[in-house]
């Protein structure tokens, strides 16, 4: 009886062994066929990255993950519903082509919306990384123990000091080395402007009374140049603080994407935190949404004592093209206007450029007599400057012996570029409104009697003719018109100027109004 039991007991003890066994290999296989797994993944993420190109594949293919995979199927996740219809639309043979060509078993692949998954893989996953994530920062610091808040600055700072160490901004439009103060030529012209820059670069928040800076000139002066010195010096300080250095049309692109893919919440958190915006070509901002988040990411940085600076080609008060709430933002700050530069700073210019070139190739001589009389004849501009000199450089390989004459041949298109006044949109509106008793207003109103209406055809004929603006910005500056529209009432003026002698004499006389 005794002898019974003891057999049994081993049996039972037996077969608890054979059990936890087969428990543990099966967990191991497990493990195995999710290595696998993720193998085989890695391996199609590389080929359909070759195939596509890296560009589209961070687009459309950077957050897809492996959900699962079975002998047969493969399942892949998307974040957003517009994600996972635009890849099965587009690419869904092409996974499937290159499952099968890494495992022949594989028959389907399904995409799938992550939120809707039940994924047993995923949360495992960023229980891991955290967990890495948390323990690594909590390791330097001594002084006690870490608050859940203290966890989640840490984790949030790591990837901005990443990302100055790097010498760039955050994200946005790429930086030029090349633009830095050291290498802008400083003039009775810009002197105000480039002082509040060197400022905000230097201080940081301590400048929070030039806060938001607004500098403003016509083409050509040297507003990018200022801005991104302004980036690159700041994020070569050693407060490393976060840039942000954008234009307009990408910010505009940036949130179409963004709001396109369900993902502007995750832009919006990488723009809450940041220390510097700088913002190029402000005039291009369009789009009464973009505006709209615009605004609420001005006003969030403004109101946390963030600086923020913007240029455009004209002042923040002639931009009637904003949304009001955001002229109105840019006028609470300071705004400076960079003017023409006079004789002794384009020589300088000159001769600066002269200067880099050099470095280049010591042999390169153009003599002072040259320099002095292009400075003095071209006064348009600083790129027309440069323009010159790029010709200058490029002649003197196969005309060494310049003359002033032969210069002046090669740059008869430059000379007295400058000396035609810059007609604006603004004062074309303005004339022509006063000149038929209508309110500027309704020019670029939605109005369309006849009252309104000529003059609004005529005014826009005047912008095409007297302005060097493209049809489609003529449009947006008459109340967001499309630029069909421009070009039907251009062709309306120029019709009834063949047939209509008075008209002809009405617009003449608001030409010289215009110009004087």
């Amino acid at each position: 009886m005794h002898m019974n039991s003891m057999t049994a007991g081993a049996l039972a003890n037996g077969d608890n062994a054979h059990s936890a066994l087969g428990a543990a290999c099966s967990e191991g296989a497990g493990d195995n066929a999710e290595m696998k797994h993720d193998a085989l993944f890695d391996r199609f993420s590389k080929r359909l990255k070759a195939q596509v190109g890296v560009d589209v594949y961070q687009s459309w293919f950077g957050r897809l993950k492996l959900h699962s995979a079975s002998k047969s199927v493969v399942r892949l996740t998307v974040p957003t519903t517009f994600l996972k219809s635009w890849i099965n639309n587009r690419y869904l043979d092409l996974i499937t082509s290159i499952f099968q060509a890494e495992d022949p078993s594989i028959l389907k692949v399904e995409i799938m919306v992550r939120s809707a998954s039940r994924s047993t893989r995923g949360p495992v996953v960023e229980e891991r990384s955290v967990g890495s994530d948390v323990s690594q920062p909590a390791s330097p610091r001594k002084t006690g123990p870490q608050t859940v808040g203290q966890i989640a600055s840490a984790q949030t700072q790591a990837p901005s000091n990443a990302r100055t160490t790097q010498a760039g901004p955050l994200f946005g439009s790429p930086l030029d080395s090349r633009y830095t103060f050291d290498g802008f030529v400083e003039g009775s012209s810009n002197r105000v402007a480039l002082a509040a820059a060197k400022t905000i670069a230097e201080a940081g928040a301590g400048a929070v009374r030039f806060n938001p800076l607004f500098i403003h000139s016509s083409v050509g002066l040297g507003k990018t140049h200022l801005l991104q010195a302004i980036a690159n010096a700041a994020i070569q300080s050693p407060r490393q603080p976060r840039v942000v250095y954008l234009t307009a049309e990408y910010f505009m692109w940036r949130f179409a994407t963004a709001i396109r893919d369900n993902d502007a919440l995750t832009l919006k958190d990488s723009l809450r935190n940041i220390d510097l915006l700088i913002i190029d070509d402000m005039q291009f901002l369009q789009g009464k949404m973009i505006q709209h988040e615009f605004c609420h990411l001005l006003n969030m940085l403004l109101d946390s004592a963030k600086q923020v600076v913007v240029a455009a080609d004209r002042a923040p008060w002639e931009l009637e093209s904003l949304d009001p709430r955001v002229r109105s933002r840019l006028q609470g700050g300071v705004a400076i206007e960079m003017e023409a530069p006079d004789y002794d700073m384009r020589l300088d210019m000159m001769k600066s450029r002269l200067d880099v070139a050099r470095k280049d190739d010591p042999s390169i001589d153009i003599p002072a007599e040259i320099l002095e009389h292009v400075a003095r004849n071209i006064t348009s501009s600083g790129r027309d400057l440069e323009g010159a000199f790029n010709q200058l450089l490029f002649r003197r390989s196969f005309e060494p012996n310049l003359s002033i004459e032969r210069v002046d041949e090669l740059l008869a298109h430059l000379v007295g570029a400058g000396d035609q006044k810059r007609v604006r949109i603004e004062d074309i509106q303005r004339v022509v409104a006063r000149h038929y008793n209508v309110s500027r207003q309704e020019l670029v109103s939605n109005r369309r009697t006849r009252v309104i209406v000529k003059p609004r055809q005529i005014a826009m004929y005047l912008s095409k003719t007297l302005t060097p603006r493209s049809f489609p910005e003529i449009g947006r500056r008459f109340g967001g018109r499309d630029h069909t529209t421009v070009l039907h009432a251009v062709r309306k003026i120029e019709e009834l100027i063949s047939a209509d002698q008075k008209l002809s004499q009405e617009i003449e006389l608001l030409r010289r109004l215009i110009n004087e």
